[in-house]
């Protein structure tokens, strides 16, 4: 399955932190778009899509959720409770996050401008497609 967890290097003194996100340093691609989603309400699921020229790093700044990726062979999932932590998703996986801890924010970053045209939101649609 096309994902991978990217350590971010942490700058930092008695002042606090940072981390910066730039390609090829801790983002594999030139970044075209960020949203963040936050105030997610208990038992509610983002995403449930998959994206056909959209590499995503997804980031949570604050609290944790879990993310369920699925390449149409099989389903793995991820829990993302550490702002130091990105997670890293290919084109065409489909990919639901959810169980969003309480004041959690997760920030994402891709490499597209938003087009809807590229968007596949019916799963049974994703399996033709990437099983053809």
């Amino acid at each position: 399955m096309n994902y991978k967890l990217i350590d971010m290097k942490v700058f930092g003194d008695e002042r606090g932190h940072l981390i910066s996100l730039q390609k090829d340093n801790n983002c594999p691609f030139d970044i075209k778009r960020a949203f963040y989603i936050f105030d997610t309400k208990p038992g509610v699921a983002r995403g449930a899509h998959a994206n056909r020229n959209s590499e995503f790093c997804l980031i949570v700044i604050n609290g944790s959720c879990k993310v369920k990726i699925d390449d149409g062979k099989k389903q793995e999932i991820v829990e993302l409770n550490d702002p130091k932590t990105a997670l890293y998703l290919d084109k065409m996986l489909w990919k639901e996050m959810y169980d969003f801890s309480y004041n959690a924010m997760l920030l994402v970053l891709t490499n597209t401008l938003y087009d809807e045209s590229e968007y596949i939101r019916n799963y049974y649609e994703f399996l033709k497609e990437v099983n053809n």
